[in-house]
């Protein structure tokens, strides 16, 4: 887990590409390919930022609502809404950009953009629905949502098809 600060500080710190391995090519050229175990740590890694990132999200679009059922909001002008929720979408960012920098393939991490898309998006709807189903009771899990999640594995399935 130390290691996975550290890199989340090597990206805050602006060093934004993951340690690469130089190896000798046959001819002499020198290649650069990231280690297994970094790219691993750098996935694993970004998933845990994603999932960090998306609590955030689901709170600062819904959370005003949970708010107003608890009372605590009723009496506040929506620009006093926007604002706490910008709040909790600054925290969101705060981890969403490091998340798809550690885990771009651009800088030497192991998802494509469009996998990291994908992953994102099935992290996204796992988070807000246990949100919705655990904090706000007002929601419940049917079979048409089991199996729409089932299409989002999917997609996750076939993103990563070569």
């Amino acid at each position: 887990m130390r290691s996975c600060f550290a890199l989340w500080g090597r990206f805050a710190l602006g060093k934004t590409s993951i340690k690469a391995k130089t190896s000798k090519g046959a001819a002499g050229d020198r290649a650069h390919t990231p280690q297994p175990h970094i790219t691993m740590k750098a996935g694993i890694f970004t998933i845990l930022l994603l999932c960090c990132s998306n609590i955030f999200m689901t709170f600062a679009w819904y959370g005003n609502l949970k708010l107003k059922e608890m009372h605590i909001s009723t009496d506040w002008p929506l620009i006093l809404v926007i604002l706490a929720s910008w709040g909790l979408a600054f925290l969101e960012y705060c981890f969403m950009i490091p998340a798809n920098s550690i885990g771009s393939r651009i800088n030497g991490g192991p998802f494509s953009l469009m996998q990291l898309k994908i992953i994102q998006e099935a992290i996204s709807l796992t988070v807000f629905t246990t949100i919705a189903v655990t904090v706000f009771h007002t929601e419940t899990l049917q079979w048409n949502h089991i199996v729409a999640f089932l299409f989002i594995i999917a997609a996750v399935f076939f993103a990563f098809l070569k």
